[in-house]
Formats: structure tokens, C-alpha cells, sequence
């Protein structure tokens, strides 16, 4: 996740320097993914909330995980309130007891009044949040810089033949053990199936070893744009939204290919022990209105979670491109798409991440 524009420590001394500057209560601590993404939450629903309730929003970024979380916690020195987590992620912290649990009642209604509980999509409501947004890992290329006939499958981007040059991915086991089976011929509907057996795990090690030599390794989510752009890279695994942005907004040649795209959700997650526990809640219900959900699909190409949001989404702010075609929901986006299994990672991400790391210094 990445630089973002409106950063703690600068927007905190901001804030200090001006008459009447707000008491810590008056204030949440959320921290999310950065960049476009970050943007897109702040004009969708950050500004808006803090209209309503005069509540703050200090924003702060981070590039996933429970660490961080788990330190604060088990301290008892919690400073930050609310952060966007991968679902994996936050239903593990959850098991582990770091964030607070979500009473279905208390999240608002849909747009036609309907209860919250029938207005989400199956399963995206668990016991320490509900699922905001639909994004998903693609792998993208810049257009300028292939000649020929473009890469069309997740096939492609593990052919070094065809298609030689550098492939950025992200430096985490999280979709890139999926994305090496499926480039290994891995029918979708066994994948994890497969990655439940030793054999399979070293069946998608095998394949990124194949590659290894010309992984370029990306941590936050607007890097590949740039490593694109500039072409550190031929092609690199990426979040959808991030290349929509930089398509829409900055022109860039860039075509995603949506072939074995891995869908996932993520929810915002109040920490344990917040010192602001009912700004907190007030802040997470507010983000999960319709409207709040529709309107981030006005910036970045994230689709809701919510049946009711999805007549909302209508075109991008700025361009005016109709968004729907652009959501990884969408059903030709869907066509070969894999839905990450949020319970095979949150019983199995701990010992992955051990594993690639090892791998990652053979």
C-alpha cells in the first residue's frame, strides 16, 4: 500500500497548528492501502463522515499484515482504531481476539430500507466485519513496450519465451502460490485443493522458481503501476483498481489481463482495546452504506459488496468511463476468476510466509 496524501504525522501537526485543534477523542486513527485507493476512501466516505459527526480521520498506511496490530495489542498500547485488512487477515485477528466483533444490527440498512444481513452478498459478513469492497490481483503490461500480440493468459505471464523481460509481483505467498498453479495448468476449481498437499505447494514453488530470476518484488500496491510505466518490468501482478487508475487517469498503455484474476474482499476492523471504540463503530457503519460503497467505486475500480450498491455505481469522477465494465465482478471479468479461500490462508498464511521467506534466499 503506499505513500498516501494525507499522512498521520503531517496532517496531526496540521491539525495542532490551527485554533480549536481537536481533543485525541475527537479523532480515529484509520490505516488502509495507500495511494489511489486511500484517496478514493477519503473523498468517498472519509470527508463526508467527518461533515456528519466532526469526528477527525487521521490517516495513516501500511502494507498488510497482523504485526503491527498484534504489538499494539498484546502491549495494551493501542494507537491505532480502525484498519483495512485483507480477509484472511481480519478473520484470523479476529480468532486471535485483536479486533472487536461486529453486531450484524448495528450496520446500516440498504438503500431501499432492506436489513443489512439480506442486502450483503453470501458471506461477506463475519464476526469482526463486514466486507466493503470486491478488488482482485490481475497481471497488467504496457502496451508500448510489447510488439506483437500481447500476453492473453495467466499461462502467458510464466513464458519466458514468448514473453521475455521482468515480471514484478508482489513479495507475500498471497496469490502468487495460486496465480504459479493456475500458469501451471491447475484447473481453477482445484487449486487449493491442491495447495492442501505437500506435493502441490512444491508444484507452485517449482513454478515461480522457473521465473525467480526475473521477479521484480513489489511490496506497496502503486508500485507496479510505476515499474510499468517505466519499464522495469514487461508485466507484474497488480491490484485491479491500481491499473484502472493509472489507464483512466494518467493515459498509461496498460491492458490487464483478467484471466485467472484471484477475487478477494476486505473489511475494516476495529482494533481491541480502542480508547475510541464508539467513534470507531459509528466510523465503520458509516463506511458501510450503500452510498459510501458506490462512491468509492466513483474513484477506483473496487466493486461493492452490498446488492444494493451496485445499481450506485455509475461513472468515474473524473473521466466520466462507466465503471461497471471495469469492476472485477463484472461477469466477463469473471470468466476464469479464482475467489481466494480466506479459510485456507487464515489457517495456513503463518506457515507460508515462513516457507516463501526461505525461498526467497535459495
Amino acid at each position: 500500500m503506499s505513500p498516501t496524501p494525507l499522512r498521520l504525522g503531517s496532517l496531526a501537526i496540521a491539525a495542532l497548528s490551527l485554533p480549536g485543534a481537536f481533543a485525541a477523542e475527537d479523532a480515529l486513527t484509520v490505516v488502509s492501502w495507500g495511494g489511489s485507493y486511500a484517496r478514493a476512501s477519503v473523498e468517498a466516505y472519509h470527508r463526508a463522515f467527518t461533515a456528519e459527526t466532526g469526528i477527525e480521520i487521521l490517516l495513516d498506511d501500511y502494507n498488510g499484515g497482523l504485526a503491527q496490530v498484534r504489538a499494539q495489542v498484546e502491549a495494551g498500547n493501542v494507537h491505532w482504531d480502525v484498519v483495512d485488512v485483507e480477509l484472511a487477515d481480519g478473520v484470523r485477528g479476529c480468532e486471535e481476539g485483536l479486533f472487536e466483533p461486529l453486531e450484524p444490527a448495528d450496520l446500516p440498512p440498504g438503500a431501499g430500507g432492506e436489513p443489512a444481513v439480506e442486502d450483503y452478498f453470501p458471506g461477506m459478513i463475519t464476526e469482526c466485519g463486514a466486507n466493503q469492497l470486491f478488488y482482485s490481483t490481475v497481471y497488467a503490461y504496457n502496451a508500448e513496450r510489447l510488439s506483437g500480440p500481447g500476453p492473453a493468459t495467466i499461462e502467458d505471464f510464466f513464458d519466458l519465451e514468448r514473453f521475455p523481460g521482468r515480471r514484478g509481483m508482489r513479495r507475500s505467498p498471497v496469490a502468487n502460490l495460486e496465480l504459479a498453479l493456475l500458469g501451471d495448468g491447475v484447473p481453477i476449481d482445484q487449486i487449493y485443493a491442491t495447495l492442501d498437499t505437500e506435493a502441490g505447494i512444491e508444484r507452485a514453488f517449482r513454478r515461480l522458481d522457473a521465473i525467480k530470476d526475473e521477479i521484480v518484488w513489489w511490496e506497496a500496491g502503486s508500485q507496479p503501476p510505476q515499474m510499468l510505466a517505466d519499464g522495469e518490468v514487461v508485466m507484474s501482478t497488480a491490484y485491479n483498481g491500481r491499473i484502472f487508475n493509472a489507464q483512466a487517469v494518467e493515459n498509461q498503455p496498460f491492458v490487464i489481463v483478467w484471466d485467472g484474476q484471484v477475487l478477494d474482499t476486505g473489511y475494516l476492523a476495529i482494533l481491541r482495546d480502542t480508547p475510541n471504540l464508539m467513534a470507531a463503530r459509528r466510523f465503520v457503519a458509516f463506511a458501510s452504506r450503500p452510498s459510501s460503497m458506490a462512491g468509492v467505486a466513483r474513484y477506483i475500480s473496487y466493486g461493492p459488496t452490498r446488492r444494493s450498491a451496485q445499481p450506485l455505481v455509475t461513472t468515474h469522477h473524473a473521466t466520466g468511463v462507466d465503471m461497471r465494465p471495469h469492476m472485477p465482478s463484472n461477469p466477463e471479468n469473471m470468466r476464469r476468476a479464482l475467489p481466494n479461500d480466506w479459510r485456507w490462508w487464515s489457517e495456513n498464511r503463518d506457515e507460508m510466509n515462513v516457507r516463501f521467506a526461505v525461498w526467497l534466499t535459495l
